[in-house]
């Protein structure tokens, strides 16, 4: 129940809510989840609710089975999953993600974040070579971490596939989409939603001047 923990005052759900709306890209912005209490923070943000079978909810539940459920309950051409985990997100972000998924003509689409920094995998170098002098980050090629902010599909691409493989989260033409690094901030444990919290102070603040130390 995170997504009801309370930001500046707001439950966290509610800043997704609020970026859907003002973007302004959407038809429809629809809160999805098995859980009632959620449609009261709808009603209150101006969002419509769908309250998904008890089955499909819970820690074990496939994105896949969630999304299929979602489209034949709500048939259109483009479904997004616009994530609350993520409450810094922008509206400049939103936009922008969709933008390049029609720019692409794209049928799946997820935000990533670049981190121009060396990295490992399975104890290996990513990005960066183990001989010779240790390489400025800068010069380095970046890396792209997922970002759950924003994933979207074609529903018609989905569905061919869910009903081909029985999965089709990553299915057509795939695209991802670097993001701000606000709206890469992603809360998963308590420590995120200090570090979310304190940003948020950071955000509201960030007409300040930076000043410098000097002698």
């Amino acid at each position: 129940m995170k997504n009801l923990a309370l930001l500046d005052g707001k439950p966290m759900i509610a800043y997704a809510i609020i970026a859907a709306l003002s973007s302004r890209v959407f038809d429809r912005v629809i809160v999805n989840s098995d859980s009632e209490v959620f449609s009261q923070i709808a009603e209150e943000y101006g969002a419509e609710f769908y309250l998904r079978p008890k089955h499909l909810g819970g820690s074990s539940v496939k994105s896949d089975d969630v999304v299929i459920d979602f489209i034949e309950k709500y048939p259109s051409d483009i479904v997004v999953w616009e994530n609350p985990i993520a409450p810094l997100q922008t509206i400049e972000d939103v936009q922008s993600t969709v933008q390049h998924f029609f720019s692409n003509n794209l049928d799946s689409l997820f935000t990533v974040k670049t981190e121009q920094i060396q990295c490992v995998f399975d104890n290996q170098p990513v990005n960066f070579e183990e001989e010779g002098k240790f390489e400025l980050t800068q010069d380095l090629k970046p890396v792209c971490p997922f970002v759950p902010f924003i994933m979207m599909w074609r529903t018609s691409s989905f569905i061919k596939s869910f009903k081909e493989c029985g999965y089709a989260f990553f299915s057509g033409k795939i695209g991802y989409f670097p993001v701000s690094r606000l709206s890469s901030v992603i809360i998963k444990y308590e420590d995120d939603f200090r570090i979310a919290e304190m940003l948020l102070k950071s955000k509201n603040e960030r007409t300040k001047k930076i000043y410098y130390y000097s002698r």
